[in-house]
């Protein structure tokens, strides 16, 4: 009887575990520690910025990513708050067209929290680089796999 209800249990949290629930053989999945931030600067080329952080893409279908400025006198932007970037949600991948969405469910920026961002990527053996979906933005994020 106790082998029926741990077998049970078992199966219940198999069904309902978004862990299981997302089974993606994607090049982007895995840990990525960043070694480049770019932006525009005013004349629209593009400038390195001295960042440093990681994201992470789960077998289970969510992305959270961290990010800081070492200047935490920088001044705020759409995804920081004292230098700092990092918010975590479920992510939705699309390998036809190498672009992701990521439903913002936590965040240091609140603003955040709700929102859909879709990103575009690339996968060069160990290397990611993640740009926005609208070029407006102007920035680019290189990272390597761990």
């Amino acid at each position: 009887m106790m082998n029926l209800k741990i077998a049970l249990v078992a199966l219940a949290v198999a069904v309902s575990s978004p862990a299981f629930a997302y089974n993606s053989k994607s090049p982007i999945i895995g840990t990525w520690r960043m070694t480049s931030l770019q932006t525009k600067d005013a004349g629209g080329s593009l400038v390195n910025i001295p960042y440093s952080g990681q994201v992470i893409f789960s077998q289970g279908g969510t992305l959270s990513v961290q990010a800081m400025n070492p200047d935490s006198a920088a001044a705020p932007t759409t995804y920081t708050a004292n230098g700092y970037e990092a918010y975590y949600g479920p992510v939705e991948i699309d390998e036809a067209k190498n672009t992701f969405v990521i439903t913002v469910q936590s965040s240091l920026v609140r603003n955040l929290i709700g929102q859909k961002m879709e990103r575009k990527f690339e996968v060069t053996e160990d290397q990611l680089v993640i740009t926005p979906a609208d070029p407006k933005e102007g920035w680019r994020v290189t990272y390597k796999r761990l």
